[in-house]
Formats: structure tokens, sequence, C-alpha cells
């Protein structure tokens, strides 16, 4: 694809239009939950690390939050581990719990620490386990060491803000034992949002967002509010994957978070177009 240019003329303007949206978001916590194809794909992974290096630069308090499932399992492969799942949840032995630690806190949070760096953000990599950020318990024996949060402590993450860290944070939790436990991302992530009482809480996906028809993507819902989703749960316009999607930003609304956005992560700087314009992108759960 042909690169657009520019002139200065045009460059000033867009910088002068985004001035109201960095001034209203300047200070405010935006927490961003990262995975799916824009975690795989190399270009994406780096206009997201640009985006949330930009609104970082211009005051805004960006939280990253982060999967890993695929380079887990691609892990797993390697050691001769087959992946099994249950309801979308990874059975998750002694060993695997071990191998989860050892990915997500590991290889890929410390890979997205160095591209923020690169970009010239300045950023800290921690998982759940640093300071108790994710106390959990067993959620279903059958599954192992899949953890359901009991609490969340944000003290570390306040304090990598305060200094002007971005905070990339891995979702693994651990119990009062010791005992390390893989978590839900998007869950980690609507309780992480709303325990910081965020401004908003992004998820990025491999979808438009919440579709009337979810075989026509000019039917996309730009904003919902909790009882309107409820009544798409009822009549199933909500069904499958985006279930727990759109429960997870209804559940970060009622913890404290003023919105969550349901984000097409596949679109290049998808979270500029949220914050920064009035279009903004994917489907916004308001209370």
């Amino acid at each position: 694809m042909e690169e657009l240019q520019f002139t200065n003329a045009q460059r000033a303007h867009v910088l002068t239009g985004a001035l109201p949206y960095i001034r209203r978001y300047n200070g405010r916590i935006v927490a961003v939950k990262y995975g799916g194809n824009a975690m795989i794909n190399e270009t994406l992974r780096e206009q997201v690390m640009e985006d949330i290096v930009l609104l970082s630069m211009v005051g805004v308090k960006v939280v990253l939050i982060h999967g890993g499932g695929p380079d887990v399992s691609d892990m797993m492969a390697r050691l001769g581990k087959v992946p099994e799942f249950v309801d979308g949840l990874r059975v998750t032995d002694a060993e695997t719990v071990e191998i989860a630690q050892m990915v997500l806190a590991g290889k890929v949070n410390k890979t997205l620490v160095k591209l923020l760096e690169l970009k010239g953000g300045k950023a800290m990599g921690i998982s759940g386990i640093d300071g108790h950020l994710i106390m959990a318990r067993q959620k279903n024996p059958a599954l192992g060491f899949v953890g359901a949060i009991t609490e969340v402590c944000i003290d570390p993450i306040v304090d990598l803000l305060e200094k002007g860290y971005i905070p990339v944070v891995s979702t693994l939790g651990c119990d009062a034992e010791g005992n390390t436990y893989n978590i839900n991302a998007d869950t980690a992530a609507s309780y992480i949002a709303g325990a910081l009482g965020a401004d908003r809480l992004i998820m990025m996906t491999d979808i438009a967002g919440v579709l009337r028809d979810r075989n026509d993507p000019s039917t996309l819902i730009p904003k919902l509010t909790i009882d309107e989703a409820v009544e798409l749960f009822r009549t199933e316009v909500i069904a499958g994957g985006m279930i727990p999607k759109v429960e997870c930003c209804i559940d970060a609304v009622l913890r404290g978070v003023d919105s969550a956005i349901i984000m097409d992560g596949r679109v290049p700087h998808s979270i500029l177009m949220e914050l920064l314009t009035d279009e903004g992108a994917g489907t916004m759960v308001v209370k």
C-alpha cells in the first residue's frame, strides 16, 4: 500500500483536532486488555505500542494488561504437551502452570516492555503475583491451576503510574499458600480497571464489536447500556465468544469504570481512533 503523504498544514490540523481529546484524558487512567491478532501480527503489535507510547507522552496513564494463550500453547507443543480446553479455559496441571508463568511473565511480558521502550516509552513489566496484585483461588478442580480472582491489590500499578511508567501486567495470580494460577486476561482486566477507577477499559479483540447481525459488519452497535446488553443476551444477538467479552465489560462498569469498549485490534491505530476522535471504534458499554 502506498504511504499517504501529508502537508505540514494537514499535520497541524490533525494535531489541533486531537487537542480536546488529549485534554479530556490527560491524567486519566486507561486500561488496555491486549491480545488476539493485534498481539500475533508484528505490524499491528508495533502500531499498538506506538499508540500506547503516544498516549503516555501526552499525559494519559495507560495500563497494559495482556494474555498470551497462543504462546503458551506453542511452548507446550515444544515440550510435548497437548493443550486441552474446557469451555474455553485451558486445563492447567502443575507443569502447565509453570509453562504459563515462564511464557506470560517472561517471554511475552518482557517482549512488550522492550517494544514500548524501543518506541520511546518508559515501561515496567509485572505479573499478578508481584505485590499480591492478583489473589486467587482454584476456579474448578477439573481445570487444575486455573484461578478465580478473590482480591486485587493495585498498589504496584499505582506506584508505577506515579513514577511515569507504563505498567505491563501478565495475568497470573497466587494464593496465600503460594500456589500460582493462570487467570483469564479479560476477567483480570475488568477487575484491575475497576479497582483503579479507570476512565476507560479497552478490550482488543478480533472482531469489530457487537454486531446486530453477526454476518454483517455494517450492523455494529456503537453503544450499549447494561440493560440493553442484557436484552441482547436474551435474544441471542450477543452469543458465543462475545458473551464473556460483554460480561467482562459489564463487570468493569459495575466496578466503577466509566466505560468499557470492545474494539477490533486488527484495525491499525484503533486505540487512537477510539480515544482521540469523535467517531471512536467498536462497541462501548456504559452503565
